[in-house]
């Protein structure tokens, strides 16, 4: 039974990694006044160029370094259509989410000679999941994102970007560059967490965020734009993946079991996004 519940744990902490450094990154996004829907879009580019670097490296160093770099193309792209055109911030992400989605199967089919799957790639060497580097990263973001979003000047302005984008600027402070890093930001942890899943699974494969993103924006909100609860709505939600493979037994119906992750993020959010308040000019394009 003890095993049994360490190996559970464990699993959870391997399906939270995405989410939790998704939902932290899309934290300083959203509190500097810019919606990321866009987080699909930045986990697929940041699975695609771990995928695609370590492989015709054979580094899973410059792997990493490919997925972040990838995954601030695209964070820079939204930032620019957003904050620099002033777009509508949903529609953008959703169309990054669909161009990401087209351009990696593309690459593949160029890269690989498949629209499906690469080349199988090493990953990261690691004699247990604890010592992954990038599970250490993850569980270092909540706590460095809480401290920095709440406890430092940086924190406080883009906060105040997100409250009242006007009052920040007449302090002195620009408010694009506020607002981009914020975007960069989210868009350099979504991307971390596509590097993760790519070494995990040891290729990148077609559409492999598999609503991974939108979890994590949930999980954002429940956590009431918070790192700290952000990242412990991610392991509620973990935990309910990783329930719904435990319990496939053959007595519930698979389709049943495979809606329960669905079922309890719409619970909880059912009972907790009411009491929370999103940043007061999230969504609202600052017009100078």
């Amino acid at each position: 039974m003890g095993t049994e519940l360490i190996i559970f744990l464990l699993q959870v902490l391997r399906i939270a990694v995405p989410y939790v450094l998704t939902s932290v990154g899309a934290t300083f996004s959203e509190r500097g006044g810019v919606i990321n829907l866009a987080l699909e879009g930045l986990i697929l580019a940041g699975a695609f160029g771990a995928a695609v670097g370590q492989h015709f490296s054979g580094s899973a160093t410059i792997g990493i370094f490919a997925g972040l770099f990838c995954g601030l193309l695209v964070a820079l792209l939204h930032a620019f259509i957003t904050v620099s055109l002033k777009a509508d911030q949903i529609v953008t992400g959703i169309a990054i989410n669909i161009l990401v989605m087209g351009a990696t199967r593309f690459g593949l089919s160029v890269l690989f000679g498949s629209s499906m799957n690469s080349e199988r790639i090493d990953g990261l060497h690691v004699s247990h999941l604890l010592f992954d580097p990038i599970v250490i990263v993850a569980l270092a973001s909540v706590v460095i994102g809480h401290y920095v979003l709440f406890k430092t000047p940086y924190g406080l302005r883009l906060r105040s970007v997100g409250e009242s984008a006007e009052a920040i600027d007449a302090a002195g402070i620009r408010v694009l560059p506020m607002r981009y890093s914020g975007v960069l930001i989210s868009g350099m942890l979504a991307a971390l967490a596509g590097v993760f899943l790519a070494f995990q699974q040891h290729s990148f494969t077609d559409n492999m965020s598999a609503g991974r993103g939108y979890i994590a924006l949930a999980a954002m909100i429940v956590g009431k734009w918070t790192p700290v609860g952000a990242a412990l709505a991610s392991v509620t939600f973990a935990g309910a993946e990783s329930l719904e493979m435990w319990l496939q037994t053959g007595l519930i119906p698979s389709q049943l079991i495979q809606a329960l992750p669905y079922v309890i993020t719409l619970l909880v959010m059912a009972g907790f996004v009411g009491k929370s308040r999103t940043p007061r000019e999230l969504g609202v394009p600052y017009e100078r």
